[in-house]
């Protein structure tokens, strides 16, 4: 794989750099040697909101259960709609390197609420379980469920009229993973849906990897938010013991992660220039192309890992614009066929 050089460092604002800093800081603080996380000092960190059956800046949200015995749920964000009006679906996996965060963090309700406004989609976010206590495969499973969820009409509560037909995977970093090998799960029982159409995929930043070390893993080893002592430490807690990042869950263009390309929905995959993951985010889109599939890249040369996320940065609105664009132009391409 090759890398492009980097950029002149990007110039943050200094609270969103003190943001940054602070992030990295106390992820690194709460995660251990050994493989666990504290859970306890990590509440102090993560901070939570509720759901607001009531509009909040124009969305209002909703938690709903899918498989209590495992607490898996999901929060529900539904846009002001004029009647008459059939909406897509995201089926939204957040990221945190499949351990940090939740549906109800607050950074990610906000995101979602903004992601489904902007749209005009309804976002489902997936509350899976996370590592370590909960390793490969089970996020992928609970991907899996939340579909199945969707498909036996979970969401008919919810009020809005939904096209199923138009259902799109999303995610950022780990969730982007997630959302690619739930793809590859839903293709594998293609048969077995009755209502739920998957119209594409939307990965910000996918946090994919190997053991071989990209210029980009070298070049930004000790990049903001996603450092490679991180990156390797979540692969560590995350693959079934025994595997290396040569895994088919963290490498996808290897052998054993080939994916079916026939059915393989249209793909857009946001880039940043000082992401470390960018290579092998590149390798996965040039894997898609080399299969016929159709790929939309949106490249930030100063985007940072998670840049998508912080609503004072320029790429945070143009990445809701490209998702809007994608979602828009695949909506009309599957009323068209």
């Amino acid at each position: 794989m090759t890398g492009k050089p980097s950029p002149v460092p990007p110039q943050l604002p200094w609270k969103l750099r003190l943001q940054i800093s602070t992030i990295s800081f106390l992820t690194n603080a709460v995660t251990r040697h050994d493989g666990t996380v504290n859970r306890f000092l990590l509440r102090f960190i993560d901070h939570h909101c509720a759901a607001t059956p009531q509009p909040s800046r124009g969305v209002r949200s909703v938690d709903l259960t899918v498989d209590p015995s495992i607490d898996l749920w999901v929060r529900v964000f539904s846009p002001p709609t004029a009647p008459g009006d059939r909406l897509p679906v995201i089926v939204f996996f957040h990221g945190g390197g499949f351990v940090f965060f939740s549906a109800a963090s607050s950074t990610y309700d906000d995101f979602c609420r903004r992601i489904s406004l902007h749209t005009t989609a309804v976002v489902v976010s997936v509350n899976y379980r996370l590592s370590p206590e909960h390793p490969y495969p089970f996020p992928y499973e609970d991907g899996l469920a939340a579909l199945r969820f969707l498909d036996s009409g979970g969401l008919d509560s919810v009020g809005a009229d939904l096209d199923l037909s138009s259902v799109f995977l999303s995610g950022d970093t780990a969730g982007a993973n997630i959302a690619h090998h739930v793809a590859r799960r839903y293709i594998g029982a293609r048969s077995s849906w009755n209502r739920v159409k998957l119209a594409g995929i939307v990965g910000l930043q996918p946090l994919f990897g190997g053991e071989e070390r990209t210029p980009a893993e070298v070049r930004l080893q000790g990049a903001p938010i996603a450092s490679m002592d991180s990156i390797d430490w979540t692969w560590k807690v995350f693959l079934p013991k025994g595997s290396d990042r040569n895994h088919p869950a963290a490498h996808v263009t290897a052998q054993g992660a080939e994916i079916e390309a026939e059915w393989y929905p249209p793909t857009m995959v946001v880039i940043g220039g000082f992401d470390p993951l960018q290579d092998w985010q590149r390798g996965y889109c040039e894997m898609l192309k080399e299969k016929g599939k159709e790929v939309r890249i949106v490249e930030y040369p100063n985007g940072v890992h998670g840049c998508y996320i912080f609503p004072e940065l320029e790429e945070a609105q143009k990445t809701l614009e490209e998702m809007k664009d994608f979602i828009q132009t695949h909506i009309n391409k599957e009323e068209k066929g």
